[in-house]
């Protein structure tokens, strides 16, 4: 059986992430891991190719033991893995509190590669893994501190990754857009850091963002912009230094 993974699949990109793979028709059944177990059911009746619906939470421990099992005991061939699962929330370190940190990292960071360890031992020839990052991992932003330092920890950890899997036919894209229309808003600006970030201007839709990172994977890029103002910020951040960047999006951000 040969299937996809895909985290974060209840909204926005992977939602996205799971339409778009099974419209392509190569794999014979998408694993959508999220937690809200209600909006993997209504995704599964909504698309062509079966769809496993695992409501795991990605913070727990036990949840990376219950797919362990289900990976042994199923022995897919797994064709792509998408870690689509992040949290994100405005502020600076004095509004954004303790469990969110921790929430963030734990999530963003520490558990993309705990899947993409579990997952690659089942992995075939010509996989794709795609590693959901954003245009803040070109440079640190305030405000967003902890998203982006995590988010410069997946591009990171993916362009060392691609490395260590030359020769297995196995590509690995981190993709980093800029603003994208999906609940990212909504949660990040529930805190007291809410009015932080007033305005998301050039915000793409996910399913374009998703085309977009699919063809940039299957041409074995490194990164996917998927975008002109995030490949715009990625220049930038080769050439000036951080610290004239920082400045620029502290004049954005006001606005």
């Amino acid at each position: 059986m040969v299937v996809a993974i895909v985290t974060g699949a209840s909204s926005g990109m992977g939602r996205a992430f799971v339409r778009a793979i099974a419209e392509r028709c190569e794999v014979d059944e998408v694993w959508a891991i999220a937690r809200r177990a209600d909006r993997l059911a209504q995704l599964a009746a909504e698309t062509v190719v079966p769809v496993r619906a695992l409501a795991l939470d990605l913070a727990a421990d036990e949840s990376f033991d219950e797919l362990n099992t289900l990976l042994a005991r199923e022995a897919p061939q797994v064709l792509y893995l998408v870690n689509a699962a992040g949290l994100g929330e405005i502020g600076t370190w004095k509004t954004v509190p303790q469990a969110s940190v921790d929430a963030m990292i734990d999530v963003n960071c520490r558990a993309l590669v705990r899947m993409t360890q579990l997952v690659l031992p089942h992995m075939v020839r010509g996989g794709h893994v795609i590693e959901l990052a954003s245009c803040s991992a070109f440079t640190p932003l305030p405000h967003l501190n902890v998203y982006a330092a995590s988010k410069a920890f997946v591009q990171s950890y993916t362009r060392s990754l691609r490395w260590e899997l030359f020769g297995t036919g196995i590509c690995a894209t981190a993709v980093c857009p800029a603003w994208v229309r999906t609940e990212f808003v909504s949660v990040a600006t529930r805190g007291a850091g809410a009015g932080d970030i007033r305005h998301f201007p050039l915000a793409q839709k996910p399913e374009t963002v998703v085309l977009r990172a699919l063809r940039a994977n299957r041409m074995h890029f490194a990164i996917a912009c998927c975008g002109v103002p995030a490949f715009f910020l990625r220049i930038v951040g080769k050439f000036l230094p951080h610290c004239i960047t920082i400045a620029g999006w502290e004049g954005v951000r006001r606005l």
